[in-house]
């Protein structure tokens, strides 16, 4: 986790009006709010939904379209039309910003995940403020992020950042929808995500975005998985991102109270890996990647399924129990001949799993 950087989610309601247009003073003092924290040396990674609410109208729609066809056409002309107007707001204050589109299967794909990561750390090197979008032109429906909600979420985790912060139209996490129920109770402070409470968001969204309060929760859990704190609300003014920051926010803040973080490594396998085989290992080898830490060795393994090559990713079991995943330095054929041999005995010393390449799995209690 990197202190001082920050994620901020910007959805379509907090950059449009009723209409479904840019609302330019709604952007200008995002921009703001966003500049105010560079000025107090805060990384800051934009993730910006509205290419499609930019857009619709341009291309004659009354309102957002809801075919395929018609929201890609509409994100192709919006795009623009959004980056330009977060270039110009930036410009006021001397900042440059920087175009990311992305789709899940750059997630998918470990080197085009690493590529985004190594490019938004260079831009954030630079003092450049990446503004991140779902590539929504070619974007297939069930692979998309949801209003740009679990997208957030996975860059927080990807920039190791300290904190996610997702804007939108309610101040907060509640335990009934507000618009409609005045009884509703507001969930100032969490320390976990259950299952009760992501029973609680509404899936409703606003008629020009997508997401819903159910989205936002379940990015946040997978935020917080990744050990980054997060928080849900609204605010006004060029200030609003600071006094998020310093816990004046108006909305849920949900944080760990121990810190945690994966690499972008372990994320990249924990996430988004296909697994191409199985490894069975012994008690001993088990106790010592899980509990001592260790690297997985091929004394420790008994059993090889799979037609896997070195680099790919294994499941990992002790006998019928998966313990976790990983990225294996053997292919399935070398791993068969060196399997149970000490490490005197083999040709050259690799390990099977470096620990630094696993991930174990989290067992639930019951």
């Amino acid at each position: 986790m990197y202190q001082n950087r920050i994620v901020v989610k910007i959805g379509s309601s907090s950059l449009t009006n009723s209409k479904g247009e840019v609302d330019y003073e709604k952007l200008q003092e995002h921009v703001a709010a966003i500049a105010a924290l560079k000025q107090k040396h805060y990384d800051v990674v934009l993730v910006s939904s509205g290419a499609v609410a930019c857009g619709f109208r341009q291309l004659g729609y009354t309102q957002r379209p809801i075919t395929v066809k018609g929201k890609q056409a509409a994100a192709a002309v919006g795009q623009s039309l959004l980056i330009q107007a977060y270039t110009k707001a930036l410009a006021q204050y001397g900042y440059v910003g920087a175009q990311i589109l992305l789709t899940r299967a750059d997630f998918q794909s470990k080197h085009r995940y690493q590529n985004a990561h190594e490019t938004i750390e260079e831009l954030l090197e630079r003092n450049v403020l990446p503004i991140i979008n779902e590539n929504d032109t070619v974007s297939l429906q069930e692979l998309t992020f949801g209003d740009n909600d679990l997208l957030s979420a996975l860059v927080s985790g990807l920039v190791h950042a300290e904190q996610l912060i997702i804007l939108t139209d309610i101040n907060g996490l509640y335990t009934a929808n507000p618009k409609k129920d005045a009884t509703a109770k507001r969930f100032d402070y969490l320390t976990e995500i259950t299952d009760e409470l992501l029973g609680y968001a509404t899936s409703e969204g606003s008629n020009v975005g997508t997401g819903g309060m159910q989205s936002k929760l379940q990015a946040a859990k997978t935020a917080y998985d990744l050990g980054v704190n997060v928080f849900i609300g609204k605010g006004e003014g060029s200030e609003k991102l600071i006094e998020i920051i310093e816990k004046r926010g108006d909305g849920t803040y949900i944080e760990r109270q121990v810190p945690q973080s994966l690499s972008s490594k372990k994320q990249w396998i924990s996430l988004f890996s296909q697994t191409q085989g199985a490894i069975y290992i012994d008690e001993g080898a088990e106790k010592a990647i899980l509990e001592n830490g260790k690297s997985l060795l091929p004394a420790g393994v008994y059993l090889v399924t799979g037609n896997f090559e070195a680099g790919d990713v294994v499941d990992v079991f002790r006998e019928r129990d998966l313990i976790g995943k990983g990225e294996v330095l053997y292919s399935a054929e070398e791993l068969m001949q060196a399997m149970g041999k000490r490490t005197d005995e083999l040709a050259h010393d690799h390990v099977v799993i470096h620990r630094d390449r696993f991930v174990a799995v989290v067992k639930e209690e019951i």
